[in-house]
């Protein structure tokens, strides 16, 4: 695997060298400052590009090149957006970029109810429940009908956990959910966000997924030509949430688009720790099952903590990732198909001395600093004792 570490651009606290250091060869960056939808120049690529290479880091990741809503909803501007992508992937590739990733949810990159749950170490992680979640969508977000999605038990455990907030625990509980990822493109307050979901009305997960479908192949053959391989990434967590559908969440939802799709470059950027909230999604299995369209990993574990599929971040080896099994399938695939797999830890837990600095919530230095060593010896003993 190519060792790589996820860089937010020159206001992200964790440094270039700092990144070397830790002993990733690549970072994995965006142009997070063009808004969505809007064609990323050539000559801000190259900027890019030479502030890495003058780093002593490669650049051959895009994480990510943002999909408007107007394309997942198939809006008006559908023609428009498609162009700029095109372009976009023209530019990319001619800066020497090989694979771009994208995701295809609704509105929200990811969503989390609490981004320093403290663990019994002292460190911290980020969590997602249930509970939390439909106290902001019933209470807070308001959203029509919101009651109807969450089973009548939860809805009362909802109105509870919501009438013994104070008010700078509800601006806390709004201001994690709409948070988003570091450096994300678009923001929403809660009314802004209400009326956007209100444009996804009619649209359930087949037309969702019907509109991924003409996007890739709309993008997909102009892809093939530049030699650029776009790859998805799963839904985060992998199940529909505020009303909004996913379908990018099992390893059927792939193979579908695989199917339907099936131009080289239509690829998977394949999270664990996305695909491994759902205990019927079988890593190493999907790694060997669709090894040949994987184009980058995610490698980071979670502990699902029982049956309302509340979660929070493991520690990369542990968790109920069976993060040796994927490790081990992915040298299998690596060494049949001659190739490296550019990969990153994931979401590490902010601990010692990140615990005092400003630190983008997942993406503090040292926790991914100590899963891309755990992973650095996880997979050379795999591959020694392959060879032996």
């Amino acid at each position: 695997m190519t060792q790589t570490m996820r860089w937010f651009g020159p206001s992200d606290p964790v440094t270039l060298a700092a990144i070397r250091q830790a002993g990733a060869t690549e970072v994995v960056t965006a142009l997070h400052d063009i808004p969505n939808g809007s064609v990323w120049p050539r000559e801000a690529i190259a900027g890019r590009r030479a502030m890495i290479a003058d780093a002593g880091l490669g650049w051959s990741v895009v994480e990510s090149l943002p999909v408007h809503d107007d394309l997942k909803r198939c809006g008006p501007g559908w023609d428009r957006y498609i162009d700029a992508y095109r372009q976009s992937l023209t530019n990319l590739a001619a800066e020497g970029i090989t694979v771009v990733t994208y995701n295809f949810m609704p509105l929200l990159d990811w969503t989390r109810t609490d981004l320093a749950w403290p663990l019994p170490d002292g460190a911290r992680a980020l969590r997602f429940e249930w509970e939390a979640v439909a106290a902001y969508d019933i209470h807070i977000l308001k959203r029509p009908g919101a009651p109807q999605d969450y089973r009548p038990a939860l809805v009362d455990a909802a109105a509870r956990r919501f009438a013994a907030m104070d008010d700078a625990a509800r601006r806390e509980l709004e201001a994690t959910i709409l948070a988003g990822l570091p450096g994300a493109e678009e923001s929403f307050t809660s009314a802004q966000f209400r009326d956007a979901i209100a444009g996804y009305a009619g649209i359930d997960a087949g037309v969702l997924r019907d509109n991924l479908i003409a996007f890739l192949t709309a993008v997909c053959p102009h892809a093939d030509d530049l030699g650029i391989r776009l790859v998805v990434h799963p839904d985060d967590p992998p199940f529909p949430i505020f009303g909004l559908p996913r379908v990018v969440s099992t390893e059927r939802d792939v193979a579908a688009l695989f199917d339907a799709v099936p131009n080289p470059s239509n690829g998977l950027c394949l999270c664990t720790g996305s695909f491994g909230v759902r205990a019927d999604n079988d890593l190493p299995g999907m790694v060997r099952r669709l090894g040949e369209r994987i184009g980058f990993l995610h490698l980071r574990s979670v502990d699902r903590e029982g049956g309302d599929s509340a979660f929070h971040e493991a520690e990369h080896l542990r968790g109920d990732a069976d993060m040796a099994a994927v490790v081990a399938a992915v040298h299998e695939v690596s060494r049949s198909e001659g190739r490296s797999i550019q990969m990153r830890p994931d979401h590490g837990h902010q601990m010692l001395d990140d615990l005092g600095r400003r630190t983008n919530p997942g993406y503090s230095l040292l926790g991914r600093m100590r899963g891309l060593a755990e992973l650095r010896g996880l997979e050379r003993g795999i591959a020694h004792a392959a060879a032996g």
